[in-house]
């Protein structure tokens, strides 16, 4: 299987390290393909910057579609998950998503990433996929996802302390960590935090990769789209639709 691995954000860095990571859970079984966001934030921490990301992701999967089982939107927040569905006849699995359904079927679970932001931004996204009722709090912690990247070693103290204050003040049975960058931190403090803590990149590598096998039930294609100053691959996909 070929699987399209989209890094909204615009730092290659990223993208090496996420690919890393899936490629290790996957082993044999899929092949990633890796496409980095052409314009944008070099990492993703406002509205703004989210917004922008979404249509990134769309030009991304204009541009390195062909020949792909599934794609993999492998960036904490998902933006531009719904359209990246409406456009593509593959399966879409988006990290933060596939990571707060299966910290669900665990009971309660917490969210903690890097960059204050975020906590308003994810507590609608959770509450957009319908499942605010178990969520029992979104910790962030000062550093950014691009600090966290920079520099992982100085994040992971406050990581483990957010983590744990979610299992005992909060109330949750997991923690999602949550964030691209953040790939691989999860093994390093989970024996400081008495829950479990689940790798946002991991947990979705697993998720797309049996979407890819299930493939994808036929749907009816959105109607063509004029458009004015998309790039050139992104203004074709959307007039052909």
């Amino acid at each position: 299987m070929r699987i399209l691995l989209i890094n909204p954000n615009t730092t290659e860095s990223v993208t090496t390290l996420v690919k890393r990571h899936v490629e290790a859970v996957a082993g044999d079984t899929a092949t990633f393909v890796p496409a980095t966001g052409r314009f944008g934030a070099r990492y993703i921490s406002t509205r703004a910057s989210a917004a922008i990301a979404g249509h990134a992701a769309l030009d991304a999967y204009a541009a390195h579609r062909d020949r792909c089982d599934a794609v993999y939107l492998a960036c904490f927040g998902d933006p531009g998950l719904m359209a990246l569905r409406e456009i593509a006849d593959v399966p879409v699995v988006g990290m933060a998503e596939a990571s707060c359904i299966e910290a669900s079927k665990r009971g309660r679970f917490a969210i903690v990433t890097g960059g204050a932001l975020w906590g308003p931004m994810l507590r609608e996204f959770v509450g957009s996929i319908g499942l605010a009722d178990k969520l029992a709090k979104v910790r962030t912690i000062a550093p950014t996802g691009g600090d966290i990247a920079r520099n992982p070693d100085a994040a992971l103290a406050a990581l483990a302390n957010a983590c744990t204050a979610c299992a005992s003040e909060d109330g949750a049975d997991v923690v999602i960590l949550g964030g691209a960058a953040l790939a691989g931190l999860a093994s390093r403090i989970q024996s400081d935090v008495p829950v479990p803590v689940l790798c946002s990149v991991e947990t979705g590598t697993r998720a797309v990769i049996a979407a890819a096998a299930n493939g994808l039930d036929n749907a009816s294609p959105p109607p063509a789209l004029e458009n004015v100053g998309l790039g050139a691959e992104l203004a074709k996909l959307l007039q052909q639709k």
